[in-house]
């Protein structure tokens, strides 16, 4: 079964860190975890309407979290830094940098 573009991708990932890689043509999201690097290049390219030059995924730990003496984690997951070929952007991220 085909996943579908806004399943893969969840949401923009706004940080210090990603709004500096902007003006480079790299986008940060995060995305499902057994997304693979082709899927999500085909996604970015179908809802964003640019071309992907190349994926970079990162699977992100959850974090550790107490509430009183009870410790637990926070669900790990997954982001991918999207590199766009060509002076095209993506006009979510045009406002931010």
């Amino acid at each position: 079964m085909e996943k579908i573009a806004s399943d893969i991708i969840i949401k923009p990932i706004i940080t210090e860190d990603s709004i500096d890689r902007l003006p480079g043509g790299k986008y940060t999201f995060r995305v499902a975890k057994d997304a693979t690097k082709v899927e999500i290049a085909k996604a970015v390219e179908k809802l964003f309407g640019v071309e992907v030059a190349k994926v970079n995924t990162i699977s992100v730990k959850g974090k550790e979290k107490r509430m009183g003496k009870y410790t637990g984690f926070r669900p790990d997951w997954k982001k991918a830094i999207v590199t766009v070929k060509g002076d095209k952007t993506i006009e979510f991220f045009d406002g931010l940098f």
